[in-house]
């Protein structure tokens, strides 16, 4: 009976190892022919339980320790549940794998069936298995451990609908199949009616194999970047396909097809880059006839993918009448670092034909250097560029956007910023200006700031604080080189030695706060200013005649340069006393609950000395033909001016206001009250001029603002005179209360007005508050992510978001300014009147239909001002465009369809009349 009970528990040891061997592709052999470091440990792990026993006694606790659902039955397994088994826990020595050397994972909703006599695994119901970086689900899948392989399908449920096909991945790509066999030796496989997604685009066909260097060869396919499925709406059929992973797909013959319907469009070869990331490659240009310049290709050229950080391309343009150009672009880019581009353009422009009246040819560039700097890259220290200099008709003849085309203003700055403790701060610069319009020409290059943060010499770190320990002191310096030029000349021989200027100046401020009396504030201050120049000019009078055409000039004023270092020096005392003082009304009931008035006076006095004496030397005289006597100042038109040429001694008076009224409102739970402001601010300045001897009185001036409904700014500003003027418009030194019996005469006025106003639908109903105006980029997101955000938040006219339904935005300003001039002494007002107004929306006309405008109203043409209208319709895998622009010189219309997928982006088709045609 002993004998029997010790062979019962032999003979169950023995089928479990084998069953465990089974499982995890080991051979009897493997398991008995190597040495045990421990043979009285079995472990058997289910998906809940880990088992480690020195001995199993029978099969009933076998049964009991693998799992109550887990039932053996003729040499078979018969399980609900998902086993794991790993022989990384059995007893272990070196030996040499022959069969699957990684762990099998394996899982299946419905059963899984073991057959160990012919070593299969039969899954049944989302079965799923991994292996290594391989992952195979499909409905039903049966694994063969002899041969190492594996065949998937999906079964037909009651309605003899196919469910559960295979899906195969590895290496991030996916296969997706109606069965499909597959061998872990070899790694190649078979699969039947494939779809494949590589890249951006799909790949189907009928018979695919699959090799162990993961290349696949497809026979009778096609090729979409349409992710319908079952039926795609449009394809490259071929025959024969070869398919590189991430390098490149390869067929042979093919045809284009476009809902099922063949198309006459075929090539006799098919190329499709699948590689993931940037690649090099040719850009294939536009087409088209221009009535001015003839048949042309434009936007065709070459991109060099150079590295992750850097690329390149170069684009040009080429009409048949012989006008051409050449557009090369670089960019780079490297995370938490920095960003930029640089674009340059150069063309030869050639309208009409040679000899004919309407011929014009010029030569035009443009040079555009973007340059922005991580702020997290050095916290300290800043570069930045933002550079775009244009010629005259670059953008009239060559396509740009239509904000530059609308500007005729260009501006350019390029500047290193750094500090020291945040106390010193030095910046580093060259900027541009130049108008398009008069030619205009303005350079700062070199330009260098420094300045030192406000300080307090005779402050102590300890002890009780004196008055004087407030005492202040800062410190800035600018010094630059300026060019003013037309850019018709701006480079001619001997331009820049009348044209450019130079010069340095200095500023320190000293100051030093008292309260007076509690509620005053008193602070004392005095300033100096140091120029430096290297240049100023000296006048003459001379005798000799001057003739210019029929004009005789006798004697004349000659303008000399002389050259060498010059210091002009001013310095100014001031000293200014303010306070506040608060008017509050309050209410007990109504819908009013206060007003509240804040009046802020302040006064001064500020003193100048006259450095307009022979001594200083800041100024010169000459005597004209008649023997009068003309004072001149030396540094005319200077960088930085002058120091002033007489005494003042000014007392000066300025009353500033806010009025701002509370009401209830049920939002603020914490008082129950608003507040809203009435009047932002109304001032009222001037000054008298002690140092004079007569007119001593200036204009006073007054100004005001005020915002209404949040969208509605309102801006006041006049200056009054409280002197009569004479016969010529001349201030006399008789007040107004002594001539008119009034304190002050209307000199001048001005009213501005700006209404804006955007709606869409998340300012209605339950969308109100879900309203986001942020347009923060997600830092998380890749390179190419965050770059594509970073455009659609810098052209967003460029993109359709089909988020918003619809949206209005209405644009109005209004001008008014009356400069009242006098002559004989009646008034004569000068009235300007400017208004604009623009407006522009958009509409989910369906939810594939988008409809936008823009356009605006012309108050002095009495027209509507740049107009456009885009139409766009969402063809799923395709994209269909409508631009138009039916007034002015910018008049055109552009109609394109194309496929959205970027490698696929020259399959499009553009139609278009251009403004240079019109």
């Amino acid at each position: 009976m002993s004998n029997g009970c010790s062979f019962g528990k032999l003979l169950t040891w023995f089928w479990l190892l084998i069953i465990i061997s089974i499982t995890n592709g080991l051979s009897v052999s493997s398991l008995f022919g190597q040495q045990q470091t421990d043979p009285d440990t079995l472990i058997v792990r289910t998906d809940t339980l880990v088992l480690q026993d020195t001995l199993i006694q029978d099969t009933e606790l076998l049964e009991k320790r693998i799992g109550a659902d887990t039932i053996i039955v003729d040499n078979q397994i018969l399980a609900d549940t998902s086993l794991v088994f790993g022989d990384s826990l059995l007893p272990q020595t070196p030996k040499k794998r022959t069969t699957i050397d990684a762990q099998v994972e394996r899982h299946a909703r419905d059963s899984i069936l073991q057959d160990i006599s012919q070593r299969k695994v039969f899954m049944y119901g989302d079965a799923n298995i991994k292996y290594d970086d391989i992952e195979i689900k499909a409905a039903y899948i049966e694994v063969d451990f002899k041969t190492n392989s594996i065949y998937a399908s999906g079964i037909e449920d009651t309605t003899g609908t196919l469910i559960g096909t295979p899906e195969f991945t590895q290496d991030g790509q996916t296969i997706k199949a109606e069965t499909m066999s597959y061998n872990f030796d070899t790694k190649k496989g078979i699969i039947s009616t494939v779809i494949t997604e590589d890249g951006q685009g799909f790949l189907h066909g009928k018979t695919v194999k699959k090799f162990d260097d993961n290349t696949i060869n497809i026979l009778h396919g096609q090729y979409t970047t349409c992710n319908n499925e079952d039926h795609p709406h449009f394809s490259f059929r071929f025959k024969k396909s070869k398919v590189i992973p991430d390098s490149k797909i390869v067929t042979g013959p093919a045809y284009m097809q476009i809902e099922g319907m063949p198309t006459p469009l075929g090539i006799p070869f098919g190329f499709f880059p699948n590689k993931s990331g940037q690649s090099s490659g040719i850009i294939i240009p536009t087409y088209g006839e221009s009535t001015h310049r003839g048949f042309y290709l434009e936007n065709g050229g070459y991109y060099f993918a150079i590295s992750d950080h850097v690329d390149f391309e170069i684009l040009g343009d080429i009409y048949s009448r012989g006008s051409w150009a050449v557009k090369p672009s670089l960019r780079y880019k490297k995370r938490y670092k920095y960003n930029g581009s640089f674009n340059f353009g150069y063309a030869q422009n050639i309208e009409g034909t040679q000899g004919a009246p309407d011929y014009n040819k010029s030569t035009d560039f443009r040079v555009r250097w973007q340059h922005v700097q991580d702020p997290k890259a050095r916290p300290n220290s800043t570069f930045s560029a933002n550079v775009n200099v244009v010629s005259s008709n670059y953008v009239k003849y060559n396509v740009v956007s239509a904000e530059d085309y609308l500007s005729n203003e260009f501006q350019s700055s390029v500047a290193y910023q750094t500090n020291w403790n945040g106390n010193y701060h030095l910046t580093i610069n060259g900027s541009h200006r130049q108008n398009t319009k008069t030619h205009v020409v303005q350079i700062n290059l070199p330009e260098l700031t420094f300045s030192v943060n406000r300080f307090y010499p005779l402050r102590k770190e300890s002890g009780k604080k004196r008055f004087y320990e407030d005492l202040s002191i800062s410190y800035s310096m600018n010094a630059k080189n300026t060019i003013n030029s037309f850019d018709s000349v701006l480079f001619d021989p001997g331009s820049l030695d009348t044209t450019m200027q130079y010069g340095m100046v200095h500023r320190v401020p000293i100051s030093i706060p008292a309260k007076v009396l509690k509620y005053f504030t008193l602070n004392l201050s005095a300033n100096f200013t140091d120029r430096m120049y290297g240049m100023n000019i000296e006048k003459t009078w001379v005798d000799d005649t001057l003739f210019s055409g029929n004009d005789t000039t006798v004697g004349y004023v000659r303008v000399d340069t002389v050259h060498g270092f010059k210091n002009v020096m001013d310095y100014s005392f001031s000293a200014n006393l303010s306070t506040k003082l608060y008017g509050m009304l309050k209410f007990k009931k109504g819908p009013l609950r206060a007003i509240r008035h804040v009046f802020t006076p302040q006064f001064g006095f500020t003193y100048t000395p006259d450095f307009g004496t022979e001594a200083w030397g800041y100024h010169g005289t000459y005597i004209d033909g008649d023997g009068t006597e003309h004072i001149y100042d030396k540094y005319q038109g200077s960088l930085y001016g002058n120091a002033p040429n007489s005494k003042s001694g000014r007392v000066t008076f300025s009353f500033a206001n806010t009025l701002e009224m509370k009401i209830p409102s049920r939002k603020d739970t914490i008082t129950g009250l608003k507040k809203i402001k009435l009047i932002e601010g109304f001032n009222i300045a001037g000054n008298y001029d002690l140092a004079r001897d007569s007119v001593n009185m200036s204009i006073i001036t007054m100004s005001g603002r005020t915002k209404l409904w949040k969208n509605l700014n309102v801006q006041y500003g006049s200056s009054w005179d409280p002197y009569v003027l004479d016969s010529a418009g001349n201030r006399t030194n008789t007040y107004e209360w002594e001539a008119n019996r009034k304190f002050l005469r209307l000199d001048k006025t001005s009213w501005n007005v700006s209404f804006s106003l955007n709606l869409s639908d998340q300012d209605f109903g339950k969308n109100k508050d879900k309203k986001d105006d942020k347009k923060e980029i997600d830092p998380n997101l890749s390179d190419a992510k965050q770059e594509e955000m970073q455009n659609i938040i810098n052209n967003p006219d460029g993109y359709v978001d089909w988020n918003i339904p619809w949206s209005l935005n209405l644009r109005y300003t209004f001008a008014y300014i009356n400069n009242i001039e006098w002559a004989n002494y009646v008034a004569q007002p000068n009235k300007t009147i400017t208004q604009t107004l623009g407006f522009g929306g958009q509409i989910n006309i369906t939810p594939k239909w988008k409809f936008t405008f823009n356009s605006g109203w012309d108050f002095t043409q009495k027209k509507l001002s740049y107009t456009s209208i885009n139409i766009y319709r969402d063809l799923h895998c395709w994209e269909m465009r409508f631009s138009w622009i039916p007034l002015g010189v910018r008049q055109s219309w552009n109609f394109s369809i194309n496929v959205k997928a970027s490698i696929l982006q020259d399959l499009k088709l553009n139609k278009k009349k251009d403004f240079r045609d019109i």
